[in-house]
């Protein structure tokens, strides 16, 4: 969802700094950088354990960044390049779309209703619901079980490397667009394809990953 549906990752930043600012911990664009993909309770668990606060627990600071992020969609979130073309091509073609993702379900429910997407998808799945997160491959296998589907049929559209490692690991094909933000990384080659966005999205292609 984040970086693939939305222009959300700098509205992450925002909601990160202003968060954790809260209690005392300075992080810049590049410290953010560093959790693309997982989940905000383990985002948190790993500043406590790396610096530390006083003052508030990690679900208070966890539920901050999140109250943040979504005033922040709110406000500014658009919807990326080509989303809503690619997913009326799969859609009109029969076949079944679900949303799995990192963020938290009522962000999920905002972004949907801040695009007005939610009409396109069979089944929407959030990994606050799994025992681990991104990039174990829980939330992409349940997604799949969810939909009914052979996780080895599954292709995936992530735009973070913790995302694209938990596709490739539940034995789905992954689409990677690199959110335009992000160091390039050499490791985004694992993916079976790269795209600058989904207007680049071609379904015979995208087929062809399958033979």
């Amino acid at each position: 969802m984040d970086g693939v549906l939305i222009d959300s990752e700098p509205l992450w930043k925002i909601a990160e700094i202003e968060g954790f600012g809260k209690v005392g911990i300075d992080l810049t664009h590049t410290d953010c950088e560093e959790t693309v993909g997982l989940r905000m309770d383990e985002v948190v668990l790993m500043w406590y354990n790396r610096i530390g606060w006083e003052g508030k627990s990690l679900k208070e600071v966890e539920n901050d960044v999140v109250d943040i992020v979504i005033r922040e969609i709110k406000k500014q979130g658009t919807e990326l390049p080509g989303v809503t073309k690619t997913l009326q091509t799969l859609k009109s073609a029969g076949y079944k779309i679900g949303l799995a993702t990192s963020s938290a379900t009522r962000i999920l429910k905002t972004v949907l209703d801040q695009l007005h997407l939610a009409e396109y998808f069979d089944i929407v799945h959030s990994a606050e619901n799994e025992q681990y997160g991104k990039p174990h491959p829980a939330v992409f296998l349940t997604a799949a079980k969810k939909l009914d589907v052979d996780p080895k049929k599954c292709l995936v559209f992530e735009d973070s490397l913790n995302g694209i490692i938990s596709a490739k690991a539940a034995r789905m094909k992954v689409i990677a667009i690199p959110e335009k933000t992000h160091e390039i990384n050499e490791k985004f080659q694992i993916a079976d394809k790269i795209l600058d966005n989904l207007n680049g999205f071609n379904l015979d292609e995208a087929i062809d990953l399958f033979r």
